[in-house]
């Protein structure tokens, strides 16, 4: 039978993003988006559960038994990093695993606007980055956090679970804390977080009420606050951190939204027409005082036609980011109209964009 550390070996010379192991296939790797099976026989679900076993401590097994699923991350080899989740299904053990690079990327490296820099730069507020699972949103992350620790002084808490990018003392001072090593429970982490000083806070998802009270009240008082939503575009994660209130509530959470919000980058990640890697487009949502109109009064739905006229300032929408790629040769026509919200305008925008390199074109 082949060995994790195989597995784990193969993955990083193929540069795959994912290992899945599962009962009844074989080893899977996604490479560049694709899944592609090892050419080895279909795993036993003994085979399945050894496989995951082998990366995970004895208290980690005992909370798979238990809570029928676990997260985590580890390095191999002293050289490579994974983030792991191992869980049940139709009663046998599953894992996947995505390897994390060791060494974080620039913002200009991963080919995103400028403007993120822009945002590493404010003093305080929310900044968020939303985008489907395996969109690039922790990298993203990892880079702007790393920016900050680069450039400017202070002390940078992050709450993770699990840690994945490890991160150096540079400029800043850096606390990661993980959840179920570092601090037993995630909530009162986060409640714990002002006591400790930061001036960055980096606290994860925002999946429940909670972590999106706590989110607001840090970037509120002071701290330049970074999380992450599972949303398709920028407007949607509004809607998210709103949506989880009611009443009277909801009208005060949108006015407290609307003060803190300093950007929304939203992400995803297309392959390169040479199938080489993958590139991301991105949207992105500023915040001057026509959008926190918008935001206060719940009027999210107007806010496209203002981010259409407004790239200047930074702001892009997904389909100025799409055609963009396309007019570089990085992606192909088909998998940025497959990836538009709203395909009659990509398709204008792109014909648009065509004529005008043509006009270019002649007039040189």
């Amino acid at each position: 039978m082949v060995s994790m550390i195989q597995i784990l070996k193969t993955a990083i010379r193929e540069g795959a993003s994912d290992i899945h192991i599962t009962t009844g296939a074989p080893p899977a790797l996604r490479v560049r988006g694709e899944i592609i099976h090892l050419n080895v026989d279909p795993l036993t679900s003994k085979q399945s559960r050894d496989l995951c076993y082998s990366v995970i401590t004895d208290e980690q097994k005992q909370k798979v038994e238990n809570d029928k699923d676990v997260d985590f991350s580890f390095s191999f080899d002293n050289k490579s990093r994974f983030r792991g989740h191992i869980y049940f299904q139709k009663k046998t053990i599953a894992g996947c695993f995505r390897q994390i690079p060791t060494v974080i990327p620039t913002v200009k490296e991963i080919g995103l606007p400028s403007v993120l820099s822009e945002l590493c730069e404010k003093p305080y507020g929310l900044v968020l980055v939303t985008g489907p699972t395996g969109s690039g949103k922790t990298t993203t992350l990892a880079a702007m956090i790393n920016e900050i620790n680069n450039k400017k002084r202070g002390h940078i808490l992050t709450i993770e679970d699990p840690i994945e990018f490890i991160y150096s003392h540079n400029k800043c001072i850096i606390n990661q804390r993980e959840v179920g090593f570092d601090t037993e429970d995630f909530h009162q982490s986060l409640r714990a977080a002002l006591r400790l000083d930061p001036d960055i806070c980096l606290l994860g998802e925002l999946r429940d009420k909670e972590t999106i009270e706590t989110a607001l009240h840090v970037a509120e008082t002071g701290h330049l606050t970074f999380g992450t939503l599972h949303t398709n575009n920028t407007y949607q994660a509004i809607d998210r951190l709103t949506g989880v209130f009611g009443g009277d509530e909801r009208q005060m959470i949108q006015s407290q939204v609307s003060q803190v919000l300093q950007g929304i980058v939203s992400q995803r990640l297309l392959p390169t027409v040479d199938g080489s890697s993958r590139v991301p487009a991105v949207e992105v949502l500023l915040f001057p005082p026509a959008i926190r109109n918008l935001v206060k009064e719940g009027k999210q739905n107007q806010m496209y036609s203002i981010m259409q006229t407004q790239k200047a300032s930074g702001m892009i929408t997904l389909n100025q980011s799409l055609v963009s790629l396309v007019m570089q040769g990085l992606v192909a026509e088909d998998v940025a109209l497959s990836n538009s919200y709203d395909r009659g305008e990509f398709v204008n925008m792109l014909s648009q964009a065509k004529r005008s390199a043509v006009r270019g074109v002649a007039r040189n």
